[in-house]
Formats: C-alpha cells, structure tokens, sequence
C-alpha cells in the first residue's frame, strides 16, 4: 500500500482550557475520499483545524505526504497541497463571484484554470458578476469549493459540504466529489448525513468524544448500517 497522503497519530486538541480531541488517529491513502462520520460535537471540525494548523493548542503527530505539519503554521501547511473548505464557506462578501476565483494564491502547480472550474460548475460561470453573498446557499457552497480547486491543492478538506442544502443541490455535490476523486484528488470530509457520505466515500471513520472508535470500509456500510445508526443516534 502506498504511504498515506495524511496521517494523523494520537492527536490532541484544546480550545483554551477545553480538552477536545484525545488522541485522533486514522490515515488517508492518495486518491480516497474518506470520511469523518459523527454526532455533533465530537470534535470532527476541530480535527479539520487541527489538520490545517488554525487549532492553535494541539499536540500530536498529523504527516501530510510524509513531512510532519504539528508545528507547522497554516501557510506552510497549506504549501504542501492542502486545501480546506470551512462549514461557514468563508466567501468574500465584497467580491464578485469571479474575483473571489481570481483571489486564491497559488500552492502548488496544476491548480484548476477558471475554464476547467466553469466546466465543473456552470452555474459559477452564470453567476460571475454576482456578489458572492449574494448567491444561494448550493451556489455559495460550490464557490467554497471551486475556490480551494485552483489553488493546486491535491488533498481537499471539505466540512459538512451538504448541509443545509436542497436535495438537488446535495446530488450535484455528490457528483463533483466524485469527479474529483476520478482526478486524482483525494478529499477527507466532515459529513453528519452518512446517506450522502455512502454515495460518494471509500472508507468512514466513526468519532465519538474526540478520538475514532471504528472505520467501516464503503462496501460493508449496509452490513453495518444498525451498528452506525447507533454511532450517530439516527
């Protein structure tokens, strides 16, 4: 098996005095998209943080292609192909939904020209004079997304992508994560709705109060259905 593109090893997560991570481990293989499956509150967002750098107190070992990031800041992070896709999808309210593509620093070469983005997401080529929060909430959600594409970043983090979205919108995020994956591109994802990580992942890991408890591989999910239902509370 090729060495894991990410790999984090007894990680551990403050905020402020607030223990929130107890020793996160789990691994991603290059070209996977892989998982973080849990309730609310279990520490899956702080791991994303953690992962990028932007968790100021944490402790650990997280290796994104074999170099050690834990004390690393999040530009040097960034640099070594990561790209991260916040729940709150971080749109620049002042820019037009172009300039918001036209913003993003190159990290790496191979970062999607915006022709490549427009054929990925139509809609974003429709939309290119309009102010980014002035977009609905999928096409919001796919800017997020389009944006980390043309930074070059190889390895994508994306939280909750689908929530709050219209069933629509959640298919055609589905369809875009598994273009990605055809690509090349290997995506860690935070997602609650386990019905839409079953149609797009390879492996779940499953969190419960800050650290994996169980991975559960794609093609065993339905086998396993009863025992995720009762990770998550559904």
């Amino acid at each position: 098996m090729a060495e894991p593109i990410l790999e984090v090893a007894g990680l551990e997560g403050w905020y402020g005095d607030s223990h929130v991570l107890h020793g996160m481990t789990f691994a991603v293989q290059p070209g996977e998209v892989v998982t973080l499956l849990g309730r609310n509150g279990v520490g899956k967002t702080t791991t994303m943080r953690a992962i990028t750098g932007l968790l100021a107190k944490r402790q650990g070992s997280i290796r994104v292609e074999g170099t050690e990031t834990i004390d690393l800041p999040p530009h040097r992070i960034a640099r070594l192909g990561l790209g991260y896709c916040p729940e709150e999808r971080g749109i620049f309210a002042g820019l037009s939904v172009r300039e918001n593509l036209e913003l993003p620093p190159v990290v790496r070469p191979g970062g999607l020209s915006l022709a490549e983005v427009h054929a990925l997401f139509p809609r974003l080529q429709e939309r290119a004079g309009s102010q980014g929060t002035k977009l609905s909430g999928g096409e919001q959600q796919m800017l997020a997304i389009a944006r980390i594409l043309r930074t070059g970043a190889r390895l994508l983090l994306l939280d909750e992508p689908t929530e709050g979205l219209a069933p629509v919108i959640v298919a055609h995020i589905g369809r875009i994560i598994r273009q990605l994956r055809e690509r090349g591109f290997t995506i860690l994802l935070v997602e609650q709705n386990f019905h839409f990580a079953a149609t797009v992942a390879d492996r779940h890991y499953v969190v419960e109060h800050g650290k994996v408890v169980d991975m559960v591989p794609n093609a065993a999910l339905a086998a396993n259905m009863e025992k995720v239902k009762a990770y998550l509370g559904v």
